[in-house]
């Protein structure tokens, strides 16, 4: 049988690696666990009952998860929270950032990043 040219490596095709193993070698995204989707999709929830936030979206990118909410979906995000693993150890994996790029909070733990958007009654002079 006569050979095709260019074709040397016509076997490396049919070579079988693991799934695990190609996960490996390409490099996971980050993503959110289950808990973490739970206390972002609530506080989403809190948002749109309280007519504030319409839309969101969810970015799984080779170093952060970024959870983007919107008020309308035409627009660029009102905030992102974002999960970076890489600063863990230094400032926290969690940030909140305002649409401006403005970081209003960063932390270790999500619950307490997620703070920011808690409403605080506040006692006003008259």
């Amino acid at each position: 049988m006569d050979r095709i040219e260019g074709s040397e490596n016509a076997d490396d095709s049919s070579v079988l690696i693991s799934l695990r193993e190609a996960r490996l070698r390409r490099g996971m995204p980050v993503t959110f666990h289950r808990r973490e989707l739970d206390l972002l999709l609530r506080l989403y929830g809190r948002m749109v009952a309280a007519n504030e936030w319409r839309d969101y979206a969810l970015d799984h990118l080779d170093d952060r998860a970024v959870f983007s909410v919107y008020r309308r979906t035409s627009e660029t995000p009102l905030y992102q929270i974002t999960k970076t693993p890489e600063l863990a150890r230094r400032q926290g994996a969690w940030a909140v950032i305002a649409a401006g790029g403005r970081v209003l909070k960063r932390g270790h733990e999500l619950e307490r990043v997620l703070a920011v958007f808690d409403n605080k009654l506040r006692v006003v002079a008259e």
